[in-house]
């Protein structure tokens, strides 16, 4: 899919509602634990060569760290992926992840909307202790300088529990554009979903999976309450996804699918259930399921490593690595469905971007 970088705030939602494959951007360094700029650039390219119509930056799989005042590496990057990103002929919605405590939050958000970033993904982590309302005054704080994407995070990697009451007002601050549903739990995820359908925002709001061991039923299933007397169905349109930083253009493609599936109402049930399947036994190798998602940034990068696309699995924090038996998993998927990656097409262009 193709888009053009959205010039107001009602082509935003219209790009976000018509559903887009969107990474979350990962972070290159060099042995040194340097920024590499030739690869962070490359993959960059990549994304918006696979057809991703919007790139998150600056977001758990950019490594957090990245705020650090001795690695002081937050601006460089979104300024790098800006950058590359508008040199497209058809530049992505650029989203910068927002954190921290209001003060740190709005600076981000002004640093984002200075550098052109059309959206914040808005996380709460720093916020466990909050109240309802003081989490709705702080997202209300910084949607007044950015466009705001809501982030319900699991709470296994840092997020808190998020309840229906707080999504429901949320979704009803003026300036929020979309939710990225990913607390890893359907029934929280049902929460965001009953709490938009209630906020009379449906229409406004955008929703995206981030729950990256449900991606495909997600994407696939029409949710439908009764409100008021009448039934409003949603639909989770695209995904703002970690397991999209790796075979993006194999995603895209799906999601494509998805589309003309849910536009002719024409399913093929076992196929995508299977489908979906495979695409979450692939992405409990690459998170590292099975160690609490220790190994989650490690393994995105492993596979972006096998393709050439990173030269190392290098992070921030030095004790962070592959755990035991991961590589093992990620070679037994990687053989098991070589359909849901994108390898050739990586192949084909990888010196290109990395020139």
């Amino acid at each position: 899919m193709t888009t053009s970088s959205p010039q107001s705030l009602t082509d935003l939602r219209r790009l976000l509602r018509s559903g887009l494959v969107i990474p979350a951007h990962p972070l290159a360094l060099t042995s040194e634990r340097k920024l590499d700029e030739r690869r962070q650039r490359a993959l960059t390219r990549y994304y918006v060569a696979a057809g991703a119509g919007g790139i998150a930056v600056g977001v758990h799989t950019t490594q957090f760290a990245i705020r650090k005042p001795e690695i002081g590496l937050l601006q460089p990057v979104l300024e790098l992926a800006a950058e590359t990103a508008r040199q497209s002929p058809h530049p992505p919605v650029l989203i910068a992840g927002v954190c921290g405590a209001t003060a740190q939050a709005l600076q981000e958000a002004r640093l984002a909307a200075s550098l052109g970033y059309h959206a914040g993904l808005l996380s709460l982590a720093a916020l466990q202790d909050a109240t309802v309302d003081e989490l709705i005054a702080h997202a209300r704080e910084v949607a007044q300088v950015l466009p705001v994407v809501g982030f319900y995070l699991q709470p296994a990697v840092g997020g808190r529990l998020l309840g229906y009451e707080f999504w429901r007002r949320f979704a009803q601050i003026e300036n929020v554009v979309a939710i990225k549903i990913a607390p890893f739990n359907r029934y929280q995820t049902l929460d965001v979903l009953h709490a938009v359908a209630d906020s009379g925002r449906e229409a406004d709001v955008a929703l995206y999976t981030g729950n990256d061991d449900n991606i495909i039923p997600d994407l696939l299933t029409r949710f439908e309450f009764p409100v008021n007397g009448r039934s409003v169905s949603l639909r989770i349109t695209g995904g703002l996804l970690g397991q999209w930083a790796v075979w993006t253009h194999r995603a895209v493609e799906l999601l494509e699918q998805i589309k003309a599936c849910v536009t002719h109402e024409d399913f093929h049930v076992q196929k995508w259930l299977t489908l979906g399947a495979q695409l979450t036994d692939a992405n409990s190798s690459i998170f590292d399921a099975a160690n609490s998602f220790h190994g989650c940034i490690p393994g995105i990068h492993e596979i972006l490593r096998r393709q050439g696309l990173l030269e190392n699995l290098i992070t921030l924090d030095p004790d962070e690595h592959l755990s035991p038996g991961q590589l093992q998993q990620i070679d037994r998927i990687c053989h098991a469905y070589p359909h849901l990656t994108d390898d050739t097409f990586v192949q084909a262009h990888r010196d290109k971007w990395l020139a």
